[in-house]
């Protein structure tokens, strides 16, 4: 006689039927079954991603940010702008101020407004130039290979919001040192 001990053991069940098989690979699936689930679906997901893009631009890490802010370039443009003072990102107070002033009708006002109005204007100009020769230099030291495309557009952007609302999360201190690696 031989020996079945090698032979695998009856599985305990009786085969499922057709319909059953059918009904259990379709509710694998979890396919929708309306229009109305599947936008449903499709609107949690969205809403789902939404989310995490949020917490990642609150908290600045790089897992689930937004498509504009990812990449080692658009990093390196991020600490670039943050780790120094801008013209720009005072550019808004100093014009709500230039309007109130010009509410005064007198002629110190007058010529506040004048002084404060060209301040703004070539501050602002002398200080993106500033900003933008010095950055395409670090980037092109720091990443000869690596595309830069959007980078102007990004670090002119970010300059001129406020420090304290710039999403993602300012990272790098004033004045402080560049990461290692990006």
């Amino acid at each position: 006689m031989t020996d079945d001990s090698s032979t695998p053991a009856a599985k305990g069940r009786p085969t499922p039927s057709r319909k059953e098989a059918e009904a259990a690979r379709r509710a694998q699936m979890k396919q929708p079954l309306t229009r109305k689930e599947k936008m449903l679906r499709e609107r949690r997901a969205r809403e789902e991603l939404r989310t995490k893009q949020r917490e990642a631009l609150r908290s600045g890490a790089g897992d689930h940010l937004p498509r504009r802010d990812r990449g080692p370039v658009k990093a390196f443009v991020r600490d670039y702008v943050d780790r120094r003072w801008n013209v720009a990102e005072y550019l808004l107070p100093l014009l709500v101020l230039i309007l109130l002033i010009n509410f005064v009708n007198t002629p110190w006002a007058v010529s506040a407004v004048a002084f404060l109005w060209a301040f703004a204007v070539l501050g602002t100009v002398v200080d993106e130039i500033v900003l933008l020769r010095g950055m395409k230099k670090a980037l092109r030291e720091r990443f000869p290979e690596t595309p830069h495309k959007g980078a102007v557009s990004y670090a002119v952007l970010r300059s001129s919001q406020l420090r304290r609302f710039r999403l993602p999360k300012v990272a790098i201190a004033r004045g402080g040192e560049f990461k290692a690696r990006y």
